[in-house]
């Protein structure tokens, strides 16, 4: 789902969900051809658990991959839940997904956090072998550190209990990796300072490991402007963007000569467009939720405004409106939803945008509902929705809800179409004076059309429209009255 932040560099949402968990992102193209990928991690209070998302990196030429950390409900460190690292293996997936559409090699990449994100652009950069490494104010005994100053973080990326031996473990993944040499040639750029209270424990004791790395740079900030943790990185920003600029140009610091403007820009992209597209936020085969109420001519009251609708293998449909978060309605397992608007809504004309979430995250089509408000309408219960409801009670087939053609709309004869929602059933039919018309097939998501194919006689025709299950076993019908002119006036919807 594209985004425009604030500088106007587009984002596109997606969630890789091919791995043990779904792993939700953010990416932007790189400006001018630049032939390179910056990951950013998150830290713990970065909004959205997205870190560095707030338009800093803006104006940085590279692509720029965005990883939340928010997995089951937590934070993760990127590595482990219940100290299951299926979630460090569904990262890594992602990134190699995104390097491998670039046409890119680990050469080309540059991984960025501060605080836990720190330490992920560190455990993955040294364990993955990705070229560059900026890490400001890691933590580097991870598990001790979450188990006494995060506890909910700990129990959720050790488990309840935050047993010794798996507090042992994840202090030792930094450090083992350190210890053994691995990705000897990383370019590692680590900013501290004594005056960070994590320092002493955090930084410090892994200096020595740190220091047998060629090209290795500490960056000690001794500002008496920075009082505390958080405020190194704030303190800092300015020059790790001028080290982010020089990687993401090829520069590394203490490198004599360096590959300089590394830009294509005419280079085939259609390699991450491909990957993008097949794992973006909105799936176009994820149905967009179906409203039952309020019909079309319906006018809502200020107060208690009902919406009803089905969205099957969604968790949730959210709503929206010019571009505002109104509410979200749980679904249920049955695929119907409900939202009642319990405060005030003023009168007149409202278009309300909906959309459905699955249980991955993935979102559907969006649906817009055009309604109008007035102070003297009653909040009430649609008929619609009632015969739905009884005939859940008492076990019957519901009947068929018809969003088009409209009630009593004028039509051209030569673009007559029928579409609507039949909840359990397997096909629709259709009947006009007793004569049987046709039938269609009710896709898994209750959705169906049906467009006759022929030219309808001029004047007003009563179609009825009834479903049918598996057994043959028909519902009521829903009756459907519409004028036919052979002159130019009303219209299908746009997608018919």
């Amino acid at each position: 789902m594209p985004e425009a932040p604030r500088k106007g560099r587009q984002v596109i949402q997606g969630i890789d969900a091919s791995g043990g968990h779904p792993v939700e992102y953010r990416f932007s193209h790189a400006r001018n051809g630049n032939r390179h990928l910056t990951v950013v991690f998150a830290n713990l209070f970065a909004p959205d658990d997205y870190g560095w998302a707030t338009g800093i990196l803006d104006n940085l030429r590279s692509n720029v991959l965005w990883i939340r950390d928010r997995f089951d409900g937590g934070n993760t460190y990127y590595l482990c839940k219940g100290m299951d690292f299926a979630v460090e293996r569904s990262v890594i997936a992602l990134i190699s997904k995104v390097v491998d559409a670039l046409g890119l090699t680990p050469g080309d990449v540059t991984l960025w956090g501060s605080s836990k994100g720190g330490s992920a652009a560190l455990y993955f950069g040294l364990r993955y072998g990705f070229r560059n490494i900026v890490a400001s104010v890691p933590q580097l005994a991870i598990g001790t550190f979450v188990r006494d100053v995060y506890p909910d973080t700990g129990r959720h990326m050790l488990g309840e209990a935050m047993a010794p031996d798996d507090v042992r473990t994840l202090d030792a993944v930094l450090p083992d990796l350190l210890a053994s040499g691995a990705n000897p040639e990383a370019n590692i750029y680590l900013v501290s300072s004594p005056q960070d209270e994590q320092y002493s424990s955090q930084v410090e004791p892994f200096l020595g490991l740190l220091q047998r790395y060629e090209n290795f740079n500490f960056v000690f900030s001794e500002s008496p402007f920075i009082t505390d943790h958080g405020k190194v990185t704030q303190r800092n920003t300015p020059p790790l963007l001028g080290i982010a600029y020089l990687l993401v140009e090829g520069i590394a610091p203490r490198l004599g000569v360096v590959r300089h403007g590394y830009e294509e820009p005419d280079a085939d992209r259609s390699g991450i467009d491909t990957f993008l597209t097949s794992t973006s936020v909105v799936q176009s085969s994820f149905a967009a939720p179906v409203v039952t109420a309020p019909a079309p001519h319906d006018l809502l009251p200020v107060t208690g405004a009902r919406f009803t609708g089905h969205a099957p293998g969604a968790v949730r449909v959210s709503i929206w409106e010019k571009g505002k978060y109104l509410a979200s309605a749980p679904v249920a397992a049955d695929g119907g939803w409900t939202w009642v608007r319990d405060t005030p809504w003023s009168t007149g004309e409202h278009q309300v945008r909906l959309f459905a979430v699955d249980p991955n995250g993935y979102q559907s089509e969006r649906t817009d509902v055009r309604c109008t408000v007035s102070e003297h309408a009653v909040a009430h219960v649609p008929d619609q929705d009632a015969r739905y409801s009884a005939a859940t009670v008492h076990g019957e087939l519901p009947a068929p809800l018809v969003q088009w053609p409209e009630p009593y709309g004028q039509l051209p004869a030569h673009q007559i179409a029928f579409t609507g929602v039949a909840v359990d059933a397997v096909h629709v039919g259709f009947r006009e004076n007793g004569v049987f018309l046709a039938a269609c097939a009710v896709a898994p998501d209750g959705r169906w059309t049906w467009e006759p194919g022929w030219l309808w006689a001029e004047g007003v025709h009563t179609v009825e429209v009834f479903a049918a299950d598996a057994a043959g076993v028909e519902s009521p019908a829903t009756p459907v009255v519409f004028a036919v002119t052979h002159a130019t006036a009303g219209a299908a919807p746009a997608d018919h």
